[in-house]
């Protein structure tokens, strides 16, 4: 003898995968549900046939070239004169606009190459480092947060190294939140003030630390995910 199947109220779920029905309209027709279309970040897509000698990649050089003379400028007179530290607050914005704008014009004119992507972000490092190494020299910034930031640094490069005959690993959106707050803390101390100043910088730079250490992870297993994909393919 059978037992009796249990009342199911009318929000009650199936237990069995099999007494699951498709969802019908009114007239009998199943409904199929499509996930929403994902699209890849510009930065991701593939570099078409365009030269490497674009405006894009000539900023990018060009903010390579200023670290020397941002770094001139930061430790003449070890940081005591302050018009060369006003310089180098100059120089130094301009090459962080350098950094917003190129990226910015390569997407707008399709001129996304495998070189930029790879130059871009070892321009910021170099840029940030110098900064940052500077400004330790200087005692306005301690050794220890300046060896965090570029262990992480020095590490991402080394990853894209590992990783750039399998692809390019480019800069991820939480890279860039990173840079920008390394380069608003940065700039704040590169200021021949102290007081409010200091404090603004500490409060950011403490904040570009805790997304030094979470990006510096999500790049190791972005690169491990490339590898994986690139040799099972």
């Amino acid at each position: 003898m059978t037992e009796p199947t249990p009342h199911r109220g009318k929000d009650a779920r199936p237990r069995d995968w099999r007494e699951w029905q498709p969802l019908r309209s009114p007239d009998g027709t199943p409904i199929r549900l499509h996930a929403p279309e994902l699209r890849p970040d510009p930065a991701d897509i593939p570099s078409q046939d365009v030269s490497n000698w674009n405006i894009a990649n000539v900023l990018t050089m060009l903010r390579i070239a200023l670290v020397p003379l941002f770094g001139w400028l930061l430790l003449t007179q070890d940081g005591d004169n302050n018009a060369y530290r006003w310089g180098a607050f100059a120089v130094f914005i301009a090459a962080s606009i350098t950094d917003r704008i190129d990226g910015e014009i390569a997407r707008a004119r399709g001129l996304v190459t495998d070189f930029g992507k790879m130059m871009d972000p070892i321009a910021d490092k170099a840029l940030m480092g110098m900064a940052l190494v500077g400004l330790s020299m200087i005692d306005r910034v301690p050794w220890w947060v300046t060896i965090v930031i570029l262990v992480r640094e020095i590490g991402v490069t080394l990853l894209r190294l590992w990783v750039i005959r399998h692809g390019v690993l480019p800069a991820s959106r939480g890279g860039k939140l990173k840079t920008f707050l390394q380069a608003v803390a940065i700039g704040f101390f590169v200021l021949p003030y102290a007081g409010a100043f200091v404090v603004i910088a500490w409060i950011v730079m403490a904040a570009a630390l805790v997304v030094t250490v979470v990006t510096g992870v999500d790049y190791v297993f972005r690169a491990l995910s490339l590898r994986r994909t690139a040799k099972a393919a």
